[in-house]
């Protein structure tokens, strides 16, 4: 009876508990629905009740009819039996008044006894529901239970536990059903590799780890080798890889520069770039004819005086017969196509205004894909083979790569946080989506539907050849108010030879670098490296300005003149802002091709803004009509790889030569101006540099 009594009190908590929830959950509906959630409710009590009551109300209804029936028999029973008492009292009642039963009297006792049946009933009811043999052998719904189930102890039959279902995997995208591997070119401690990647993994191994920079892969037809262009051997030269083998065939034997190798459709031609009597051309070779000494690389008819790079061949589709290729020879930088049956060219973008760069051609041999900067973003582009059409914006991104299908084209895509592999698709629906989280600056894309060999990939790749660091920041923080000093660049000429403690060390790890690439100290002799806070500005020129920080320095500002010039300076808009990108002349001794690789970015014109071109004054100059001849290296890489970067111009830069700032390079550490002045001065000794503080808001009082 007990366990009666305490299921009978669980169920009804049960009851209770699932009553508030579908109050609590009706509430939450609104305030508008308050009417309508309590009505619910009433109505669900009400359905509850009778269902459990509607079995037994003919039960009910016949137990009630006889009790009344039971009530009027004893009314008439009991006033039979008192027949002859009321004769002997008619004398009686005609002397006294008759007394009468208050009527309320007779219901209130009647209602009393309906109530305790019903809750006798309702006490039943809740026992039969709650017998253990009953709720041993059906569920609520009175199916029956699974005997494993009815097997296990009685604790855990009241509870039926279901399976959590397993969430449904996210479907892969379509177009990267094409497997296959991915190679590219990412730099790391001032020195580039070769990297490999299996599509589906997002886990890069290094396939290249030669000190020395290695660049352009290019998948053969059978995915089984690549070529690409390396400085291993002390100039640049190019080298095919069978891959899983360590030492790389090398094809070429001249001192220029030779790069960028691309495959015939058949695996037994290379098409490359070469510098050849200081012009950069186009160059075909067959493999094995260069191997065995039997033939010599072949200039490509269709060269031109300008800068003829970047060549593709076509695939099989188009029966290998036609080769694209970036050039300068209408003065700008456009994509060609040359037919190796007529030799004839044909320009296929014609777009004065962008210059193009990274030909890529479809597997069907129908599209040619681009990437060029668009209105301050790097874009890929798509256009007919033969030039017709226009040309299609796919996404952003640059030097992009079919996959082996055709389907779809991945990108490389720059932020904040580096560089991300990005595929989109090109036939069919879906969005870009990013596969492979790459270095920063990642580049020179190429894919082949042949897997990397499992050791390979199991093995993690190559190990990192550069193992110290470039530099280490022997810094000093002082106990004292400011907490850093300034600290000598020593053989350096320029007004005042400091930069910040925190610095200093980078500076002159870069400049050893510069002079190793170049043959030239460059860096030994600078503009500006560090201004009092005291110093003027110069008319046009920021205040406060990095210079005071100790953590900027400029170079020779008079370096874009000269026959050559020691510099060259190639402008980027990206986004808003404008950039340079600085090239410094290696030195005479190195100019065969020791040193450096040849230009193929028209540099900008500075001296044209003061030559009486109108529209090279509003805009500040304009490009070079030809490239300069000779071996650079790009200073804007290197100082990158040492942790400083290049300034934006100024808003006003065309109309200001004070702020074009090309010269200007920082290593602000994520620091801000202000924070930056602050480790080298006290607060007292920035005078109207210290930022206004925000008032904070008043609080008023409400009376």
């Amino acid at each position: 009876m007990l366990l009666r009594a305490y299921r009978f009190t669980d169920k009804s908590g049960v009851v209770l508990l699932k009553l508030s929830i579908a109050l609590i959950d009706a509430l939450l509906e609104g305030l508008l629905l308050i009417r309508r959630a309590v009505a619910g409710v009433v109505l669900f009590i009400a359905r509850t009740v009778w269902r459990i009551l509607r079995p037994f109300a003919g039960l009910l209804v016949a137990v009630l009819m006889i009790f009344v029936n039971l009530l009027r028999r004893g009314g008439a029973q009991t006033a039979q039996a008192g027949g002859g008492a009321m004769a002997r009292r008619a004398a009686r009642a005609q002397i006294k008044a008759t007394i009468t039963e208050d009527p309320l009297k007779a219901q209130n006792r009647t209602l009393s006894a309906v109530t305790v049946v019903l809750l006798l009933i309702l006490f039943g009811v809740v026992l039969w529901a709650t017998n253990p043999a009953r709720t041993a052998t059906t569920t609520s719904g009175g199916a029956p239970l699974d005997l494993a189930a009815a097997a296990l102890p009685t604790a855990t039959q009241s509870i039926i536990l279901q399976n959590t279902p397993v969430p449904t995997a996210t479907p892969q995208p379509a177009f990267l059903g094409v497997r296959g591997s991915m190679a590219y070119v990412a730099r790391e401690r001032g020195q580039s590799d070769l990297w490999g990647v299996p599509i589906g993994s997002r886990d890069p191994i290094r396939l290249t780890n030669d000190p020395a920079d290695e660049r352009d892969p290019a998948w053969s037809p059978d995915g089984r080798r690549l070529a690409y262009a390396s400085h291993k051997d002390g100039n640049w030269e190019i080298y095919v890889l069978n891959i899983g083998e360590e030492e790389p065939t090398r094809l070429t034997y001249d001192l220029s520069f030779q790069a960028a190798p691309q495959w015939s459709p058949d695996g037994e031609w290379l098409v490359y770039e070469s510098y050849q009597g200081n012009n950069l051309d186009i160059y075909v070779m067959n493999i094995q004819g260069v191997l065995n000494g039997s033939e010599s690389p072949i200039r490509l008819p269709g060269n031109s005086d300008a800068p003829d790079f970047s060549p593709v061949w076509s695939p099989q589709s188009d029966d290998g017969r036609h080769i694209v290729f970036v050039s300068w020879r209408d003065g700008n930088q456009d994509i060609y196509s040359f037919s190796l049956d007529d030799q004839s060219v044909v320009n296929l973008t014609q777009t004065p205004t962008r210059q193009e760069d990274h030909p890529a051609w479809s597997p069907d041999g129908d599209r040619i894909a681009y990437s060029a900067f668009d209105v301050g973003l790097e874009k890929v582009f798509v256009t007919s083979a033969d030039g017709s059409g226009g040309a299609q914006v796919i996404a952003p991104g640059r030097a992009p790569a079919w996959s082996p299908d055709g389907g779809s084209l991945v990108a490389a895509v720059d932020s904040i946080d580096g560089t991300q592999l990005v595929v989109t698709p090109f036939a069919g629906s879906g969005v870009s989506t990013a596969i492979i989280p790459a270095q920063a600056g990642a580049t020179s894309l190429s894919w082949t539907l042949t897997a990397l060999p499992q050791t390979l990939v199991n093995a993690g790749g190559l190990p990192l050849a550069v193992t110290e660091p470039l530099y280490i920041e022997q810094e000093e923080r002082l106990n004292a108010d400011p907490p850093y000093r300034l600290n000598t660049i020593g053989g350096v000429s320029v007004e005042t030879a400091v930069l910040s403690d925190r610095v200093n060390d980078s500076f002159i790890a870069l400049r050893e670098q510069v002079a190793e690439s170049t043959g030239v100290d460059f860096l030994g002799r600078l503009d500006d490296a560090f201004w009092e806070i005291t110093r003027p500005p110069q008319p046009g020129e920021p205040r406060p300005n990095w210079l005071q920080t100790g953590r900027a320095f400029g170079i020779t500002r008079n370096g874009i003149v000269g026959f050559p010039p020691p510099i060259e300076v190639v402008r980027e808009d990206v986004g808003v802002n404008t950039y340079w990108r600085v090239y410094v002349r290696v030195s005479d001794d190195a100019q065969s091709g020791q040193l450096g690789e040849p230009l193929r970015h028209m540099p900008w014109d500075f001296a044209s803004r003061t030559q009486g071109d109108v529209e090279a004054y509003d805009q500040g100059g304009r490009l070079k009509s030809v490239m300069p001849e000779g071996y650079y290296i790009d200073l804007t890489e290197l100082a990158v790889d040492y942790g400083w970067n290049r300034m934006p111009a100024g808003d006003d830069w065309r109309a200001n030569a004070s702020s074009i700032n090309y010269w200007l390079f920082t290593k602000a550490d994520d620091l801000s101006l202000f924070e930056s002045l602050r480790e080298i001065y006290a607060e007292s000794q920035l005078g109207g540099f210290v930022p206004t503080a925000t008032p904070a808001p008043v609080a008023t009082q409400e009376g």
